[in-house]
């Protein structure tokens, strides 16, 4: 029998919490800190010594040996060196365990190594990472023993952002500063502060270990290369919300006691839609904690997938064919005494409020769609974006039946006089109750749909961090608020003020609302009409960081300065060159080395069948047709691939970084698409004992 867990006693148990300092801090050092978290006051040097040795103790008590400041440079994943707390010997030869708040406040790691895009040249190596006491400090245990782990912002000697935390923790401000102005007009004057709040989905693969070691694309790129669909794959949706398999569940149940330890409210988990797909959704928490704790999610559905002899892949489509995985961004805001600024309440035609905030998002993402796009932007993402389980890369906002005419109220009289109703839901069953319905469907091929009380940007990719969208939203909301604030500011009826300008938003943005279905080819041509964008790569969408319209936005909030901007536009260009030639060499390597060989082995064996078979005077039409299929098919595979080794070598020749990019889309891509197709037939027709890797089948139902 296993030991039953109790949650509610492991919960948080690994995490320097609230609960923790006021157990362990002295009441005036307590109040400091809260100052600083709450308020973003001044830390006080002495205030953090005293903060650095209680954390200290309380982290060796539970067996940590070392601490890191744990950021996330612009690489996509967390970076941390371990420091040991021990001090130099002392004569005696015993050891000091020491940690000063100078140590808690501030590190440095070598800024040079990391990804700057000319921030820093490579001779200047200093950078600095600093403590954000808003996120908590926990204790991480690992192979390495126990770590304790404290979240830092990361930035250059001369104070550009080389991470995604330190621009988040910007947007948060200016969402904060402005949306405290618009409450203040509608006679809010005791909240304090409104806060973005995030619930990330997270969608993995689980494959089996053996067989991820068996494949070179998985094990370099986190995708298959090559692959031809087993016989069944999604089409009967039995794998969504069906039984968990066993060794899943066992999986699962530790991957949810890591997180509960570590103050991760992991909250829902079950099979997604294709064979060997899962999903992970927490509780909401505030945008920085949850990014955090998504870069925590991420590690830690990985680390527990080796414990169990599988592997954890968090590519955005790892398998051709079937659905890709993404990352459901739920986004709201909220204000310190609890009240939810998407809540529309029942009757959302008399919230005024509600319908000047819905209008401002509105507002704000048809005026910078292209940004919101870019943020979900990833080279795995090109290959799941429009695809029949991804929304499309055409940014459109879904508000259901209700919202949507409340809105039309507004446009075409003015004035909006009712709410459609839920209703109640009747089963037709007498032994079923009858509940309330919502007022309002839910459109799963929305990229940013509304649902209840938040929206859901459904495009970010399920390996990408949460803190781009979320810098974007946060920046581009604000501003929406702050010109509606200088507007309504100014107004001598402001009642009359603000019903115009819900009228004036709704008007002027109504092309951004699309209810209907986000993948028929009938919204691709009405998307074009209405003149939204349609940003169908990466490479396509890159350039928009560095628009004039950007820049400006940007820098009025200081989330980003244009050298900051700038150097996001050349790191991007650099990933996904330097991704895509990782792709196109590994397919080299393969085809090369394992798929060409075995195919070449198996003709010969083919041929050989046939001498022998005609030689005891049988017929051969069987074997001689299927030796001309393969033979032919191995032709263009070996065409293909000389065509792919010759437009790769020619890639460093382009030019520029953003030519470089473009030239891997354009031109490497489709020379990878061409070698795929020929061997993925050849797989079809090849002795399965003979080719020289696990196949989907293999891997999606071998788990």
């Amino acid at each position: 029998m296993t030991e039953k867990m109790n949650v509610a006693k492991i919960f948080g148990e690994n995490v320097f919490n609230d609960k923790v300092m006021q157990e362990r801090l002295p009441k005036k050092v307590y109040k400091a800190l809260r100052k600083t978290i709450d308020e973003g006051k001044e830390l006080d040097p002495m205030v953090a010594d005293v903060v650095a040795e209680a954390m200290k103790n309380w982290a060796v008590e539970k067996g940590a040996t070392h601490y890191t400041h744990i950021f996330q440079p612009l690489t996509g994943v967390t970076a941390e060196k371990h420091d040991a707390f021990i001090t130099a010997p002392r004569q005696d030869g015993t050891v000091l365990m020491e940690f000063s708040g100078k140590e808690l406040i501030k590190g440095e790691p070598d800024a040079s190594s990391f990804p700057s895009g000319g921030l820093r040249a490579t001779f200047e190596a200093r950078g600095y990472t600093a403590w954000d006491c808003t996120s908590p400090a926990y204790v991480r245990e690992d192979a390495a023993g126990a770590i304790l782990c404290i979240p830092t912002a990361f930035c250059s000697y001369t104070g550009e952002a080389l991470d995604q935390k330190t621009p988040l923790l910007r947007s948060m401000e200016a969402i904060n500063e402005q949306a405290l102005r618009l409450l203040r007009l509608f006679g809010n004057t005791t909240s304090k502060k409104v806060t973005p709040s995030v619930g990330p989905e997270q969608e993995y693969f689980l494959v089996d270990k053996q067989k991820y070691l068996q494949r070179e694309d998985l094990i370099f790129t986190g995708r298959t290369l090559f692959g031809a669909m087993p016989p069944k794959g999604q089409e009967l949706d039995d794998h969504y919300f069906g039984t968990i398999r066993q060794r899943i569940a066992s999986y699962m149940k530790d991957v949810n006691e890591e997180l509960w330890k570590l103050g991760i409210s992991a909250k829902t988990q079950h099979n997604e839609v294709a064979p060997a797909q899962h999903e992970l959704a927490p509780i909401y928490a505030e945008a920085n904690i949850a990014v955090d704790h998504n870069q925590l999610v991420m590690k830690t559905l990985k680390k527990v997938a080796c414990q169990h002899g599988m592997q954890c892949l968090l590519h955005e489509k790892p398998f051709d064919g079937v659905n890709g995985s993404g990352k459901h961004n739920n986004w709201s805001i909220t204000t310190d005494d609890g009240i939810n600024l998407l809540d529309p309440g029942k009757t959302p035609h008399e919230n005024v409020q509600f319908l000047m905030v819905l209008t401002c998002i509105l507002k704000a993402v048809d005026e910078h769609a292209d940004l919101l796009r870019e943020s979900a932007a990833d080279p795995g993402n090109d290959h799941r974006l429009g695809a029949n389980e991804a929304p499309p890369a055409i940014i459109s906002v879904f508000l259901g039946e209700q919202l949507e005419d409340v809105l039309e109220q507004l446009i075409s009289t003015g004035t909006a006089t009712h709410s459609k109703a839920g209703g109640v839901l009747h089963t037709g069953v007498k032994r079923l109750p009858d509940f309330a319905k919502d007022a309002t469907d839910r459109n799963r091929t929305s990229p940013f749909a509304f649902t209840g009380n938040k929206f859901e940007f459904r495009m970010v990719g399920s390996r990408d961090s949460i803190a781009g969208p979320n810098v974007v939203l946060n920046t581009i909301v604000a501003d929406a608020f702050s010109q509606a604030c200088d507007v309504l500011e100014k107004a001598d009826d402001f009642e009359l003020a603000v019903h115009d300008l819900i009228k004036e938003y709704a008007t002027d943005h109504q092309r951004i609302v699309f209810n209907g279905n986000g993948y028929s080819n009938e919204w691709v041509a009405e998307a074009e009409r209405r003149g939204l964008p349609n940003i169908k790569s990466m490479v396509d969408a890159i350039p928009c960081l560095a628009t004039d319209k950007a820049v400006e936005l940007f820098g009025k909030y200081k989330v980003f300065s244009k050298a900051e901007l700038e150097s996001r536009v050349e790191i991007k260009y650099e990933n996904y060159a330097k991704a895509i030639n990782i792709e196109a060499k590994t397919m080299i390597d393969m085809a090369s080395k394992q798929i060409l060989p075995a195919v070449i082995g198996y003709t010969k064996s083919l041929a050989d069948t046939i001498l022998a078979v005609k030689g005891a005077g049988a017929p051969t039409t069987v074997q001689t047709d299927l030796l001309n299929d393969v033979s032919k098919l191995l032709e263009e595979a070996k065409a293909a691939l000389v065509t792919l080794e010759e437009v790769t070598d020619k890639a460093a020749e382009a030019g520029d970084m953003a030519a470089e990019a473009r030239y891997f889309h354009e031109s490497v891509v489709p020379a990878m698409a061409a070698l795929r197709t020929p061997v993925d037939k050849l797989e079809v027709l090849v002795d399965k004992k003979v080719w020289p890797m696990p196949s989907y089948s293999d891997l999606l139902f071998e788990v």
